[in-house]
């Protein structure tokens, strides 16, 4: 059975660094043997057809293969449609009510416990706001990203040490889900 996958890639065409060309890579995903290949703006999302169900062995063949063309690693997570929209329903902030940019999900490449954030004093960041779901993490920052002292915060290494991470804003998320339905 064939899936909708998007490939979240962390850290590419990010202020000159670790340039990844769309066009190169879709080429890569179609030399993995993916098909319906499509990207979404430049920051390292993609979209793909794909008849197997295991998302690691999709997100690390991928990491090799984008190693061995570029010359450099990038860590990539691979999700499902369905995990997608999950996610997206699952939202505890008022998604429809709020701008895309005060809205945003870091996905993870493995649950996060709770005591993970422990160390962060939620009330000393309000009215910014995170709740944990599945794999993910839902940020609320009414200034948006770039002004967010507690995006800052959850920034830290060591709060997810061993753990890849990266986020989206609400656009890119729905777009996504958008992207990967069957």
């Amino acid at each position: 059975m064939t899936t909708r996958y998007a490939a979240l890639l962390r850290g590419i065409n990010v202020g000159g660094h670790k340039k990844v060309p769309m066009a190169q890579l879709r080429e890569v995903l179609g030399e993995l043997g993916h098909g319906d290949i499509a990207t979404y703006l430049q920051s390292g999302n993609a979209v793909f057809s794909s008849d197997s169900d295991d998302e690691q062995a999709l997100a690390t063949a991928l990491e090799r293969a984008i190693e061995r063309r570029f010359g450099f690693g990038v860590d990539c997570l691979v999700r499902g449609g369905p995990y997608l929209k999950a996610v997206a329903d699952a939202c505890p902030f008022p998604a429809a009510s709020l701008e895309a940019k005060q809205l945003h999900v870091t996905y993870f490449s493995e649950p996060v416990a709770p005591e993970r954030l422990a160390p962060i004093d939620a009330a000393a960041f309000l009215p910014e706001e995170f709740r944990l779901g599945d794999r993910a993490l839902y940020l609320y920052a009414p200034d948006g990203l770039g002004r967010s002292k507690l995006a800052e915060a959850l920034a830290k290494p060591r709060l997810f040490k061993g753990i890849t991470a990266t986020t989206r804003n609400w656009n890119t998320v729905v777009k996504l889900v958008e992207l990967t339905r069957d």
